[in-house]
């Protein structure tokens, strides 16, 4: 049902339901994806072979160091703090949909508090990190390229990365996690004409 998306509330979107925090989320997430992508666009003079061309080495780049905090003109870090706005608002309420989910079909909140592991991530380096650094120019650069060269210029900054030893064993749990559960999730899958999936019955709180 949607009558008309719920009037941006409750809504549902064939087997989806977005409710109020997801269409939001859903809005201001797209808000940004545009603002970063247009800005791209921008950078190759509206080219669309151009951007296709060159689309890993494009980026929307934080403000330079002489905003500090405040805020920009657009054209020179401004576009990049609204997007970055937008987009944390978007994860945010996307990770409340999460938790709203779970408690609504009273079901663990793991799924909620591993997305917050990831969010946490994302807020150090995008918003505390460059905060109490007092400069927006100490955030990640949007684009593929450009912000693989951002993580090689901070791990020079501050010692190799790589051969850091808390770094490699997040590496390894980060990694190694993913393989548990696609493993897990392959093995549930083979057996469940055994029955194995009635483990969805074990997981309610």
């Amino acid at each position: 049902f949607s009558t008309l998306i719920g009037w941006l509330g409750n809504a549902q979107l064939g087997p989806i339901n977005l409710g109020m925090l997801g269409v939001i989320s859903l809005v201001t997430g797209t808000l940004a994806f545009n603002i970063i992508g247009f800005n791209m666009l921008a950078q190759v003079g509206w080219s669309i072979p151009e951007f296709l061309r060159q689309g890993f080495w494009l980026a929307l780049e934080p403000p330079s160091p002489e905003y500090g905090l405040s805020m920009p003109p657009l054209n020179d870090g401004g576009w990049y703090i609204i997007g970055s706005f937008l987009l944390l608002v978007s994860v945010l309420l996307w990770w409340a949909r999460s938790y709203q989910l779970a408690a609504s079909h009273k079901m663990g909140k793991h799924v909620f508090w591993a997305f917050g592991s990831a969010i946490w991530l994302f807020l150090v380096l995008g918003l505390f990190r460059p905060v109490l650094m007092g400069s927006w120019s100490e955030a990640v650069p949007y684009g593929i390229f450009p912000h693989l060269d951002w993580t090689t210029a901070f791990s020079i900054r501050y010692g190799n990365l790589y051969y850091n030893p808390f770094h490699c064993l997040s590496i390894v749990f980060l990694y190694g996690s993913v393989l548990l559960f696609a493993m897990h999730g392959a093995t549930i899958l083979a057996v469940t004409r055994f029955g194995g999936d009635r483990e969805l019955e074990q997981i309610y709180d």
